[in-house]
């Protein structure tokens, strides 16, 4: 844990109060929020620890066996599809002297650690252990690798860590009529890439995802079809939604975040004239940015790596007709330059407003009416920042905004 910097205090606790108001009286969050360690270490505990982390998509994983691992927090996971056919999430971490059992990607039956040899099977349970017999009261069963929960909405692959955990999907259902006809269980991933230690904090990241007040000002030109005078934030924000969404209009049919403005891919076939003409943005904190559009969705998954460090694995997800194409690679890299256009564009600031986040002189600011998502993730967050500040207890509930 790093050492604590004063952060824990009533006055912090009780400063949260003029974030989550609505957009028109709130300030933002204090920022040594988002360049602390100490706040990190606390945010990981009541927050990582605790909700639901996206990992990945199931079609990462599509045979019996097919594995993969991803560092939460320092925590190693492997995510497994079994040979049952269901997907499985545990602890990578051998109960034995605590070696990481592996790394990367593959497809097994079992995990044998490299050091000891220590075997496990797909359900965690230990099956071999060299060598271990003149241990007294040693029983394997007692070794079994630890298990996390596993959720499943849209083709994500959701874990937990606590097993108290509400379930997911009822906390999600305000968005899920803007991603039905998406039909993302049976949509495909083709493939993702990671940025590594982005040099800002997490929330950052989540803020920048869908804010819509920058949208055609840093993306002049490149998102002129798309302005940001045409964000809207449907349904009232409610305490127990684990998703921040907004909808984003385009000035045509079918736009496309490139430089024709227009869709490159094949539309998803199930959508509606009314969803043809507009994105959505969403979050489902702490750890997946999701967004839409006629022809493909697109996804980050965002895993802090310090208090002011991240990486992003970022993904597109396309109607399987788009893989039938025989130019489906040249327009995936036509599409590609274009995001990459937004992507340098939102690094370069997102860096920056991390740096400003660091001065004395960095503010508590105000927001437009462009910005209410940020609210409602504040909202989100300060619920849960009050729930285990130290030496506290669980705060009056948030009212709906609006009430």
């Amino acid at each position: 844990m790093t050492e604590s910097t004063g952060l824990f205090t009533d006055e912090m606790l009780a400063s949260f109060d003029s974030s989550i108001t609505d957009y028109a009286t709130a300030e933002t969050l204090p920022p040594a929020l988002y360049t602390d360690g100490a706040f990190l270490d606390f945010e990981r505990e009541a927050v990582f620890m605790k909700e639901w982390l996206a990992v990945g998509r199931a079609e990462q994983i599509p045979e019996s066996g097919d594995w993969f691992t991803v560092d939460l927090l320092g925590e190693p996971v492997v995510v497994q599809r079994s040979k049952e056919g269901d997907i499985r999430a545990m602890s990578a971490v051998c109960q034995h002297r605590a070696m990481q059992l592996c790394e990367g990607k593959g497809n097994s039956s079992t995990f044998k650690c490299p050091y000891h040899h220590w075997i496990f099977g797909q359900d965690g349970r230990l099956l071999g252990a060299p060598a271990m017999e003149k241990t007294e009261g040693f029983d394997k069963a007692d070794y079994a690798l630890p298990t996390l929960r596993v959720e499943m909405w849209k083709g994500f692959i959701f874990v937990n860590f606590d097993e108290a955990a509400t379930p997911l999907g009822p906390t999600l259902e305000r968005y899920a009529p803007y991603v039905e006809n998406f039909d993302l269980d049976n949509a495909v991933c083709a493939s993702t890439f990671t940025l590594e230690n982005m040099p800002w904090n997490w929330k950052v990241m989540f803020e920048n995802f869908n804010d819509g007040y920058h949208a055609t000002k840093l993306h002049q030109f490149v998102q002129d079809f798309c302005p940001s005078e045409m964000s809207a934030f449907p349904e009232p924000w409610t305490d127990d939604s684990n998703v921040v969404f907004r909808t984003a209009g385009y000035t045509h049919m079918d736009g496309g975040f490139n430089a024709t403005h227009k869709a490159i891919m094949p539309i998803y076939p199930g959508l509606t004239d009314e969803e043809r003409m507009r994105s959505t943005f969403a979050l489902v904190p702490p750890m997946l940015c999701l967004g839409t559009g006629p022809d493909q969705c697109f996804y980050f998954l965002v895993r802090p790596t310090g208090p002011e460090t991240i990486d992003v694995e970022i993904g597109y997800i396309f109607h399987p007709s788009a893989l039938d194409d025989p130019l489906f690679e040249e327009k995936l890299t036509l599409s590609d330059t274009g995001v990459q256009v937004f992507v340098r564009q939102d690094q370069d600031v997102t860096e920056k407003v991390q740096k400003g986040l660091r001065s004395r002189y960095a503010p508590r600011g105000r927001y437009s009416w462009q910005e209410e998502s940020h609210v409602q993730f504040n909202r989100w967050l300060v619920q849960r920042y009050r729930a285990a500040w130290p030496g506290g207890s669980q705060a009056a509930p948030l009212k709906v905004v609006g009430e």
